[in-house]
């Protein structure tokens, strides 16, 4: 069977998946979208995808792909147009997950080895009542008082490659060396003005990184705001950079604030050799990069 190779751009509110990955009797995101595909090509798929997410992390801009025979698209709703999935998909997903964009790639390009860099968001509330109840399933509510300005400082600390072991689950062959290359926070005022009871902001942090371990960036979060909490010290995340294990002082953030935003991609000429960096520098069982969960 000769293949041709589609990627999909997805999006899906995460709350209530078990994460991306697919697992028996568990309602996840590649279990769902690659039973619809299923149905609509009329032949069983495979995805691969840039970045497993945790059950309960959302998506804006995920990226996957598949291989098939493009045979399977000679259909009337079809047309021989993996653009057309996009509409025929809408009909048969459920609300909370969506393909938003379908088209053919060099055989070369791969969702998860190609990619340059990911980027999250972790948005989060101070207010006393917590999220807003149309944002609760994306914003994080936080009972505890911080210090926007030490949360920065500590962010900082940071930046750059490293070994990330104090802030990533453990995975068997997998390196916690990761670059991560931004780390900010930028805040929302209240809406109803600076003197009203109880006025708060939301705060969202931006967090790129060539790749992320598992539960990593949730761990960062929760670092970092224990300093703003004054339960933490600066010299303590930096000590944590020395760490070689996951590190039982770092606290998790809720995964319902977190969202992968976009992947970054090389140009079409530039993916084999970005795809020979990666499997590389990032061996995990069986010669595969491992790891790369933004949960």
């Amino acid at each position: 069977m000769s293949t041709r190779r589609i990627r999909l751009d997805v999006a899906y509110d995460g709350t209530d998946f078990s994460g991306w990955a697919r697992q028996p009797g568990l309602r996840t995101v590649c279990g769902v979208l690659e039973g619809e595909l299923g149905t609509v090509l009329r032949h069983p798929v495979v995805l691969t995808v840039a970045g497993r997410t945790d059950a309960g992390v959302h998506a804006r801009a995920q990226v996957c792909h598949l291989d098939v025979d493009p045979a399977w698209l000679d259909q009337r709703s079809l047309d021989g147009r993996p653009e057309a999935l996009v509409r025929r998909l809408a009909r048969l997903l459920p609300a909370d997950i969506a393909v938003m964009d379908a088209r053919w790639v060099p055989d070369e390009f791969d969702a998860r080895f190609s990619a340059l860099r990911r980027h999250y968001e972790y948005r989060l509330t101070t207010a006393p009542w917590g999220a807003e109840p149309t944002r609760a399933r994306d914003t994080a509510a936080w009972t505890r008082t911080a210090d926007l300005e030490a949360v920065r400082a500590a962010s900082e600390r940071l930046l750059g490659l490293h070994d990330f072991a104090a802030f990533c689950r453990r995975r068997e062959g997998a390196t916690t060396i990761r670059e991560l290359q931004r780390f900010e926070w930028r805040t929302e005022p209240d809406p109803r003005g600076a003197d009203a009871p109880g006025a708060t902001e939301v705060w969202t942090a931006s967090v790129s990184a060539d790749a992320f371990c598992w539960s990593m960036v949730r761990s960062l979060v929760g670092a970092v705001m224990a300093v703003g909490e004054g339960r933490r010290s600066l010299e303590w995340i930096s000590g944590l950079l020395a760490e070689t294990e996951r590190s039982s002082a770092v606290p998790v953030a809720p995964a319902c604030g977190l969202s992968l935003i976009g992947v970054d991609y090389p140009a079409d000429d530039e993916l084999a050799a970005r795809n020979l960096v990666t499997r590389e520098v990032r061996p995990g069982p069986g010669g595969g990069a491992a790891g790369c969960c933004g949960g």
